[in-house]
Formats: structure tokens, sequence, C-alpha cells
């Protein structure tokens, strides 16, 4: 039997599409956030509304933790806790490129169980449940197991190749991007691309579905110091993130540069 958790998110995502794909992104209403925070828009806020009636309606025993929604200290008293994202890429949603996602996680006691990636413009649907693996729309998938640093293919942003943020001199990757965090996740576990890092604070919300799939798709994932990734934290930011095969992860971390924690 699915996970019953799994097919909530399955069954909000799918909906969450077909409000999404409803609106044209260059012609919706946007607004900014205070200090820099980024755009929004009437079909962030669409799909928020839509996500947190629904899946609280359904578990109205969870906490809720939305880049959409006030956050209160509520949810940090909850075992099970919704980390949503209702659009992962807003700004390319806006300039009417498809790889924008939905992002939708439940964390339990600090881990994913549940999770999917929904991308509606591109008909595919990434997910997973603690212990039962990854899969796009319903097939199995599995992360590259490359071993060796040099000539990976790795999703980043050029910045991450600075030379300060290494021990030595950058890694010679084969970079890539995609404009959302979630996607890029995605892909590593599909195995499409080796690895992905971001060296910033990220926000819980963009990381955590895509933890689990990795995970389930047999990836390494931390935090850029190595640490085990844990969400509904009374801060919900993470000290950058490193994924990839095993081997690979273990090499990206140990060349990056120390840094101070969050």
């Amino acid at each position: 039997m699915p996970d019953p958790d799994l097919k909530l998110l399955l069954d909000a995502a799918e909906e969450a599409g077909r409000i999404a794909t409803r609106y044209t992104g260059s012609e919706a209403e946007t607004w900014h956030k205070p200090d820099g925070a980024g755009p929004v828009t009437e079909a962030d806020l669409a799909v928020n509304d839509m996500l947190e009636a629904t899946l609280r309606a359904a578990r109205p025993d969870y906490g809720w933790l939305s880049e959409e929604s006030h956050d209160g200290p509520e949810r940090l008293e909850a075992a099970r806790c919704f980390i949503i994202d209702p659009i992962d890429g807003t700004r390319s949603f806006i300039d009417g490129s498809n790889t924008w996602a939905h992002s939708l996680a439940i964390a339990e006691h600090g881990k994913v169980t549940a999770a999917v990636v929904f991308l509606p413009l591109r008909d595919r649907m990434y997910a997973a449940a603690h212990g039962a693996g990854a899969t796009l729309n319903g097939t199995p998938i599995a992360a590259s197991q490359r071993a060796e640093i040099w000539d990976a293919n790795v999703l980043a942003a050029r910045p991450v190749m600075h030379s300060d943020l290494w021990r030595a001199k950058a890694p010679g990757f084969k970079l890539g991007y995609r404009p959302s965090l979630a996607y890029r996740l995605a892909l590593v576990a599909q195995g499409r691309f080796d690895a992905m890092l971001t060296l910033r604070p990220t926000w819980e919300w963009d990381i955590a579905a895509g933890d689990l799939i990795l995970r389930e798709a047999g990836a390494a994932v931390s935090d850029r110091m190595a640490e085990p990734l844990t969400f509904n934290k009374a801060d919900p930011r993470l000290n950058g993130v490193v994924a990839g095969g095993s081997a690979l992860h273990r090499q990206i971390c140990d060349a990056l540069a120390p840094v101070n924690s969050l």
C-alpha cells in the first residue's frame, strides 16, 4: 500500500500544478518581499493557500512551515511538520520558464519521511517515502556513483568556484545550473548530474523534499560542513547543501574550505 503521507503530497502537488499553470508568469501580479527576500506572485499565494487548507485539514496535528506563510513557534511542538515551497523558482515562473517546481515534504522529528518535487510544465513528478526508494513519474531512479571529483558534472552557481571557498584550487567541475534548488536536487537523484552544491545559507523549504528524494536514490546529503541535515528547526536555515554519490560527496566536503556554522 502506498505511504499515506506520500499519497497526500502527490495529490496536493497535482492540484498545485493545476492552480499555478492557470497563471501566466509575466502577467501574474507580483510583489517584492521586504529585505531583498525576492519576488512573490499571486500564483505563489494561491498555491500556498490551497496547500495550507488541504494539507492541514488532512493532518491537523502536523506543524506547518512554508515560504509564503507566517512562521510561528507552534510547529516546533509538533512531531511531524509540513515543509512547503509553493513555487520554487519564482523568478523563473515570472520569466515564463518551465524550470520552476512545487516542493512538498513532511519531516518527523527533524528527518524527512515523505517528499515530492513536481515540475508541472515538464511533467516531472519526483517522489520518495522513507525506506521505499525514489521515483520519477513512478519509475525508480538512482543517483550517480561517480567517484572522481575532477570533471564531475555538478549543478552549482558559478560563484561557488571562487578560490577562497576551497582548501586548494577549485575542482575542475563541469558546471550546470537550474534556478530551482528543488529541481537541482532532484536531477542529482535522477543521476542526470553527479552532484550539486550551494554554499550560502539556504531555507529548509528549498531543500527538504530533495533531501529525502536524494537519500532514497542512494545519494549522500549534508550541509557544507558535512553535517547531516535536520529540519523543522527554530531557525529554518541550513548551512549550505552538498549532495552526490557517497564518494564524490565526501571528496567535495573535504575539498571545501572550513567556515563557521550559522
